[in-house]
């Protein structure tokens, strides 16, 4: 039996992506994102319009996409509430964003050069492509402000080991993504732990024992 619960949050499960991009003033920026997807050379990514990102993206024109395993849970929750916006927006804050300009610091993540662009690769990451922006197109409706972005990939580095003798191809058997499920880690097709976005967007999530819980946060 099917019911109709008019759900809130629709985002089923999909791959982390950091992105990572190049501040006005040259200083790297870098964004954990689940609306992402690929079709040949190219990607389309989702996101809110006053994300740094989004400006970063617009005006540079480029960007490394970034991939981590499951073992960079952590890291990528370590940026989870964090904006590289000096003035956080008020929505924002309400869920308990906070500004943070040095984003590889916070996560404990290594900043490794890009080849073709200026934007930063993440070391730790098993499989990086850095891309260009071909196109951008507004997205959403009321209340909800967006950016689709067009990226096409120039370049990609993967880990020798994920790669498959002899072909230019992925091991899907040595490939895991980390899996954002409705604010919760997934790696290996096993939960992993909540994302402290689940606190800030009052959703419900299991907590260490089995409790099932959700939180409101006030600024």
């Amino acid at each position: 039996m099917h019911v109709v619960p008019g759900l809130k949050v629709l985002y089923f499960g999909t791959p982390v992506v950091l992105v990572g991009t190049r501040n006005e003033d040259g200083t790297a920026n870098l964004a954990p994102i689940s609306s992402a997807w690929w079709l040949g050379q190219y990607a389309m990514l989702g996101l809110g319009d006053v994300a740094r990102t989004t400006a970063n993206l617009l005006r540079e024109g480029e960007c490394v996409l970034s991939l981590p395993s499951p073992a960079l849970a952590d890291a990528v929750d370590r940026l989870a509430l964090t904006t590289g916006s000096p003035d956080v927006p008020e929505k924002k804050a309400r869920q308990g964003y906070r500004y943070e300009p040095e984003k590889f610091a916070a996560a404990h993540l290594t900043e490794q050069p890009a080849e073709l662009v200026r934007a930063p690769r993440v070391a730790e990451c098993p499989i990086q492509l850095e891309c260009r922006v071909v196109a951008s197109h507004p997205f959403g409706g009321p209340g909800m402000h967006a950016t689709a972005f067009q990226v096409e990939v120039l370049r990609t580095h993967v880990e020798e080991g994920l790669v498959i003798p002899g072909t230019h191809h992925v091991d899907p058997d040595g490939w895991d993504p980390l899996i954002m499920k409705f604010c919760e880690f997934y790696g290996g097709g096993h939960r992993l732990r909540p994302s402290r976005l689940a606190d800030g967007w009052e959703m419900p999530h299991q907590r260490p024992g089995g409790e099932r819980t959700t939180q409101n946060r006030r600024a």
